[in-house]
């Protein structure tokens, strides 16, 4: 009874089927929004990460050994040139100095009686009534003298300079730091030499990074095909409009140039010192800050951008699925570049004009008809990336 039931119910379905037709097995064809590539100058950028400095900063140390006896300054603030910032106790340099000058007048003293003697053998020996001998030591004491005269007044000179540097002060204008001594220390000792505060010049900031090897050369030769395909005026050493970006991920309003590469590389990190400078007329920056340098290291013509959710993966093999003029869906590979914002850059395996399937990309297969619908997604300026 069973089977014959089975046997029935088989033979109903064969029959409902056969009666359907063909047109019961057909799908409708999908609807798939597609991209249209375009061909475009797409500049590539590449970020550093970096450490601000001051254009210019400069250690103050104590030139002499002495107790501290002021400090002239408020941390933090801004200070000029040749402005007064510490007082070294200058009693022993003063002693020194009146020293010197006492023996400067002794040894003037000293070259005037040589120089009357001298005066007076003079004659004496014209006539023979003296020796030469006498007559030679007369000009030897007076050119001693002479050069005793030179050596009191260079230490004179010494003592004076010595004296000087009891008063510290500023080589720039900048902003100084916290000082590292305070009244009463004992600074300039060799054996303990203590860098007394830092002034820094922050109008303009100094951005230092490092580039690999591979970064370095690639960067190098593009200078220098840069320069041989004719440009004019002297070689491009480099871009002068870096971007900076903050820590905390705000773009810096003011853009940046590139002022040098250093000599040679670190042979322990096998990098070398880049230094870029940046405005900072509003003193936003401060030394120490981190950030990243956004420079264009090329530029690529006639580039073709793809959205990336586009763009399928699989196994390390990048593909994209074209709809061709017939309508069929296409499996395409490609060669993938930087990325730009959202959009991919593709190096090989399309051209401008093509269909890339944007959205729908699961309901479809390779060979299937489809309805293109195209979508208009618009490229970002690329030159405020």
């Amino acid at each position: 009874m069973t089977n014959k039931v089975l046997s029935a119910i088989l033979i109903f379905t064969i029959f409902i089927f056969s009666c359907g037709g063909d047109d019961q097995l057909q799908l409708p064809t999908p609807t798939v929004q597609v991209y249209v590539t375009t061909a475009t100058d797409v500049p590539i950028f590449r970020e550093f990460v970096g450490e601000t400095l001051g254009e210019t900063s400069v250690d103050i140390a104590a030139r002499v050994q002495g107790f501290l006896e002021t400090r002239d300054f408020k941390e933090g603030s801004f200070v000029k040139k040749g402005q007064l910032l510490y007082t070294i106790e200058s009693q022993p340099f003063e002693e020194k100095v009146a020293q010197a000058s006492s023996q400067v007048a002794a040894s003037q003293v000293n070259l005037t009686n040589a120089q009357n003697d001298l005066s007076r053998i003079k004659p004496l020996a014209a006539e023979n009534a003296i020796s030469q001998i006498d007559l030679d030591a007369a000009q030897a004491r007076y050119e001693a003298a002479i050069e005793s005269v030179k050596a009191s007044e260079a230490n004179l000179r010494a003592a004076e300079l010595q004296l000087s540097y009891t008063k510290v002060y500023s080589p720039i204008n900048g902003v100084i730091g916290k000082t590292q001594a305070n009244e009463g220390d004992y600074v300039g000792a060799s054996a303990n030499t203590v860098v007394l505060t830092t002034v820094s010049y922050i109008d303009t900031m100094a951005v230092q990074f490092y580039l690999t090897q591979t970064e370095y050369l690639e960067a190098a030769r593009r200078i220098q095909a840069d320069t041989e395909v004719g440009k004019e005026g002297e070689a491009d050493e480099g871009p002068d409009d870096l971007v900076l970006i903050l820590s905390d991920s705000s773009v810096y309003e003011y853009k940046g140039k590139f002022d040098f590469i250093d000599r040679n590389f670190d042979t322990e990190t096998g990098s070398i010192l880049v230094q870029t400078l940046f405005p900072n007329p509003n003193q936003l920056l401060r030394p120490g800050l981190f950030a990243r340098v956004r420079a264009e290291i090329d530029v690529v013509k006639n580039g073709i951008l793809v959205p990336q959710r586009c763009i399928m993966e699989l196994q390390g093999k990048f593909s994209v699925f074209v709809v061709g003029e017939d309508n069929k869906v296409e499996t395409r590979l490609v060669q993938t570049g930087p990325t730009v914002k959202e959009f991919w850059l593709i190096k090989e395996g399309l051209k401008p004009g093509e269909k890339v399937i944007y959205e729908g990309l699961q309901q479809v297969r390779e060979g299937q008809v489809v309805n293109p619908e195209i979508v208009d997604i618009k490229i970002p300026d690329l030159e405020s990336i």
